[in-house]
C-alpha cells in the first residue's frame, strides 16, 4: 500500500478507537464505535442526523464534506462552538474525540442539530408573540450564534475547499492559450472540462496552493511541492475517447521544462534547437545556467487541448497534409488550417478584418523573415477565400516544408527525433507510425527503439539502456516489449 493508504487506515483505526471511548458519554454502546459502518450510523444519530446520513460516506468527494460536518457537529454536541474547536475537529477528529473522552468535565449536551433547531424555534415563537424582551435575551445568550467575521471566514474556507476538490476531481475551467484548435476553439475562449468522462485521475501532488495549476503569479515560482506525493490512478471512464474527440491533457513532454515570460519550452525543445530558433537569448540563458530546468509531476504539467486523431492500435500516416489511419483517409475537422505563403501585390497589407475572420496574431507567423509584402499565415478554406476576395492579384500558396539541409531542415526535430531511421519526415508527410496499445507485444531493436524509448523508459517506469549492442530493460536483454498503457495521437486543427 502507498503511504497515503496507510495514513487513511491509521486515521480510521484511531477514529474508531476514539468513538469507542467517546460513545459511552453519548449513551451509546462503546462497541458500536469499533464496528465499520455502524460507527458512522451511530455518530450521525449522536449529532442529530438521520441514520441514512452515514451512507454519504460511501460517495467519493462528497464524503470529505460529510466527514468534516460530522466532526464539527460532534464537538458542538459537547458545547465546543468556537471557530478553533471546529478547526481542530476537522484536522484531527480522532485526537480531539479522545481528549473529550478523557476529561470528566466534558459532557454530552445532546444532539446539537436538534438542540439548535429547538433554540431557533424558541426565538421565532418569541418574535411571533412580539415578546421583544425574550427575543433579545435568547439572541444575546444564543450559544450557536456566530460573529459576522467567523461566518465570512467559514464561508471563504468552505468555498475554496469545495472549489479545489471540484477542480481536482470533477470539472475545471480553462482558457484556450494558442490557436492550435482555431475554427473550433479560439484563443481566449473559456471552457469547462469534465474530468470524469474519460476517467478521473487521482492526484499525484499532495501539497499545493489551492486553485492554482503550476505557477504562482508575481512570485513566478511553482505552486506545489513534489514531495510527499501519491501514485496517480485512473478511475473507470464514463465513455471512451473517440476519433477526433477534443481532449484536454497534461503534456507528457512537459515533465522537464524551461520557463520564460512568454512561453514554456520542454527539455527536448532545447535539445533539438527549437529554443534557439525561437529566441537565441533564451538558448544562451540556458547554456550559461541562468535558466534552470524545472521538473513537474504528471498532474502539474501544462495543459494542452488537441483532437485525438489516432487511438491505441492505429497506424497513422500523413501524406500531402492528409492524415491516414490504417491506410484510409481520416475525417478532417471542418475548419482545418494549413500554412500558406500569402503574397500581396504591394507592401501595404490590410489586416483590418483579420480578427473578424478568425485570423489571430498567432496565425501570422512572425518567426519567418519575409519581404514586406509576404506573410506566412495559417488559414482554412473560408479564410483563404476572404483574403483572395480582397484582391484577385493576391497569391496564396501552400508552404512546402523542405527536406533540404541547406534550408535548415533538421530531421531530428520531429518525433521520433531520429533522422537516421525515420526521415526525411515533415509535418505534411509523416510516418507511418504505430500507436501503442495496452497488452500488445512488439519486437524492439535499434531501428525502432527511438519510437518507443520514452514510453518504455519514462511513462512506463522502466530502466532502458544500451550495452554491448543490446537493448537492456531493467538490466535484462530485451528483444520485445509489452505495453502497459494505451496511447493516443493528438493533433490540433491548425496544421
Amino acid at each position: 500500500m502507498s503511504w497515503f493508504a496507510w495514513l487513511m487506515l491509521i486515521n480510521y483505526l484511531l477514529l474508531s478507537f476514539a468513538l469507542y471511548r467517546l460513545f459511552p458519554k453519548c449513551g451509546v454502546n462503546a462497541v458500536k464505535g469499533l464496528i465499520p459502518g455502524l460507527n458512522f450510523v451511530e455518530w450521525a444519530k449522536v449529532v442529530g442526523r438521520k441514520p441514512w446520513h452515514a451512507l454519504w460516506m460511501l460517495v467519493p468527494i462528497v464524503n470529505v464534506f460529510i466527514y468534516a460536518g460530522l466532526a464539527v457537529d460532534m464537538v458542538r454536541s459537547f458545547g465546543k462552538n468556537s471557530f478553533w474547536d471546529s478547526f481542530l475537529a476537522v484536522i484531527g477528529a480522532p485526537f480531539y474525540f479522545l481528549y473529550l473522552a478523557s476529561k470528566p468535565e466534558e459532557t454530552y449536551r445532546g444532539p446539537v442539530l436538534i438542540e439548535e433547531r429547538a433554540y431557533i424555534a424558541k426565538i421565532k415563537e418569541a418574535e411571533k408573540a412580539n415578546n421583544e424582551r425574550l427575543v433579545k435575551k435568547l439572541t444575546r445568550e444564543n450559544p450557536y450564534k456566530k460573529s459576522p467575521g467567523r461566518e465570512w471566514a467559514e464561508a471563504v474556507i468552505f468555498a475554496v475547499f469545495a472549489a479545489a476538490l471540484i477542480r481536482l476531481f470533477l470539472i475545471e475551467a480553462y482558457v484556450i492559450p494558442t490557436s492550435s484548435m482555431e475554427g473550433s476553439l479560439m484563443v481566449g475562449d473559456f471552457l469547462f472540462v469534465s474530468k470524469a468522462h474519460y476517467g478521473i485521475r487521482t492526484p499525484e501532488t499532495v501539497v499545493m496552493v489551492p486553485l492554482l495549476h503550476n505557477r504562482i503569479p508575481i512570485l513566478n515560482t511553482e505552486s506545489y511541492l513534489e514531495k510527499p506525493s501519491l501514485e496517480p490512478k485512473r478511475l473507470p471512464a464514463i465513455e471512451e475517447i473517440k476519433h477526433n474527440s477534443p481532449v484536454v491533457f497534461n503534456l507528457p513532454a512537459g515533465d522537464s521544462v524551461y520557463i520564460f515570460p512568454d512561453r514554456t519550452f520542454s527539455a527536448a525543445d532545447y535539445r533539438y534547437g527549437m529554443v534557439r530558433s525561437y529566441n537565441p537569448n533564451y538558448a544562451r540563458a540556458i547554456e550559461l545556467g541562468k535558466k534552470k530546468l524545472v521538473t513537474r509531476p504528471v498532474d502539474k504539467r501544462d495543459h494542452y487541448i488537441k483532437r485525438a486523431i489516432g487511438l491505441p492500435g492505429d497506424t497513422l500516416q500523413i501524406i500531402d497534409r492528409q492524415v491516414y489511419l490504417n491506410g484510409k483517409p481520416a475525417k478532417n475537422p471542418k475548419h482545418i488550417q494549413f500554412l500558406y505563403i500569402v503574397t500581396f501585390p504591394s507592401g501595404n497589407i490590410n489586416t483590418r478584418n483579420f480578427a473578424e475572420w478568425g485570423i489571430s496574431d498567432e496565425d501570422l507567423n512572425p518567426q519567418i523573415r519575409t519581404p514586406e509584402n509576404v506573410r506566412f499565415i495559417f488559414l482554412n478554406e473560408e479564410q483563404k477565400a476572404k483574403i483572395q476576395a480582397m484582391d484577385p492579384n493576391i497569391k496564396i500558396e501552400h508552404y512546402e516544408f523542405s527536406t533540404d539541409p541547406a534550408s535548415g531542415y533538421n530531421p531530428d526535430r520531429l518525433f521520433p527525433n531520429d533522422g537516421t531511421h525515420y526521415g526525411p519526415w515533415t509535418v505534411d508527410n509523416y510516418g507511418p507510425i504505430w500507436i501503442p496499445k495496452k497488452g500488445v507485444t512488439i519486437p524492439i531493436n535499434k531501428q525502432n527503439i527511438s519510437l518507443y524509448r520514452r514510453i518504455i523508459d519514462v511513462y512506463e517506469d522502466n530502466d532502458l539502456e544500451f550495452a554491448n549492442g543490446q537493448i537492456l530493460i531493467n538490466g535484462e536483454p530485451a528483444t520485445e516489449y509489452t505495453f502497459k498503457m494505451d496511447y493516443y495521437w493528438m493533433m490540433g486543427d491548425n496544421r
